[in-house]
């Protein structure tokens, strides 16, 4: 199954897998997403859903149940 994500504020748009990673979806969508650990520990790699949850894009698939998913990305200057 797969599920459209959106990542603004560029407004790219990539189809993605279920359970795939975030960050494997913004790669291929060349959407930058900054890392510090891959384990969600460090916070580098936050991003916002249209919804307003706060996840760790390195630590989340997509999810089901959904056509489109919309990420609000913001730079950090420190990372």
């Amino acid at each position: 199954m797969t599920m459209r994500i959106r990542f603004l504020p560029d407004d790219v748009t990539i189809e993605a897998q279920v359970g795939e990673a975030l960050l494997d979806a913004a790669d291929r969508a060349g959407v930058f997403i900054p890392t510090g650990c891959l384990m969600g520990s460090c916070h580098a790699c936050t991003v916002e859903l249209e919804d307003g949850k706060v996840i760790r894009a390195c630590i989340t698939g997509v999810p089901p149940g959904k056509d489109e998913l919309i990420i609000n990305l913001s730079s950090d200057p420190t990372w």
